[in-house]
């Protein structure tokens, strides 16, 4: 395919697999098309989508839970919108704790399919990181200010914030409104230190929360993304 690869598919039966590429396609979206996980994984180490459509019950080993679950260990950004056949709103719940951004269960409009595509790279788009950005950004009750890798708390007071700290949490304000996963934050801020390890990461934001949030005990401005991590959401206006 040349040019950017914006969508990949994965579905296992393949007459819906043509009639979802064929009509993505008319509607002026490029989309690769596979049967398996396997080929999903060997795209997306080459080139990461901007888009995964994910068939939750794949006829192999790897369910589109666990493809989800892979795919946002190694990207915040890629969109990912599960489909299945199922009416049980568990699936739901398991595919959005998996790291997707939306669930669609079929049978479905292609319409519907369309726009909910749409809405999602156009999430994924507004969500990028703007390049290089210095200055101050508010981080719930703080401000952390990007050229000092300082943190201003409300007391007016400066902390100045540990390598390992600060790393994260430039990655959450950078990533505002996106669920990353525990491993994704751990590989991206730790630098192989010899606190690499799982509880590591939650240890850092329960310092963190200590420092921006109003109330650490119910946070609002790094909340837990249940079975998945943790999510920086800004302050409105």
């Amino acid at each position: 395919m040349d040019g950017p690869l914006r969508i990949v598919l994965v579905e296992d039966e393949a007459f819906q697999r043509q009639v979802v590429a064929e009509f993505l396609g008319k509607n002026g979206l490029k989309v690769a098309a596979v049967a398996s996980g396997a080929d999903l994984k060997r795209i997306a180490q080459a080139n990461m989508p901007d888009l995964a459509i994910l068939d939750v019950h794949l006829g192999e080993p790897e369910d589109g839970f666990t493809l989800a679950r892979w795919l946002r260990a190694r990207s915040s950004r890629v969109g990912i919108i599960m489909l299945t056949a199922a009416t049980d709103t568990v699936d739901r719940f398991v595919g959005l704790e998996s790291g997707a951004d939306d669930y669609i269960p079929k049978p479905f409009e292609p319409r519907e399919l369309l726009a909910r595509v749409r809405a999602v790279l156009r999430r994924a788009g507004d969500t990028a990181p703007p390049p290089a950005q210095l200055g101050q950004r508010r981080i719930g009750t703080a401000m952390l200010d990007l050229e000092r890798h300082i943190l201003v708390l409300a007391d007016g007071t400066e902390d100045h914030l540990a390598s390992s700290e600060y790393d994260l949490l430039k990655l959450l304000v950078d990533n505002p409104n996106r669920p990353l996963t525990r491993e994704w934050l751990l590989e991206s801020t730790s630098h192989r230190e010899a606190e690499a390890f799982d509880r590591a990461i939650d240890n850092r934001i329960m310092r963190l929360r200590r420092k921006v949030e109003a109330d650490p005990g119910e946070p609002q401005c790094i909340r837990n993304v249940r079975g998945v991590g943790y999510m920086f959401v800004p302050p409105a206006g």
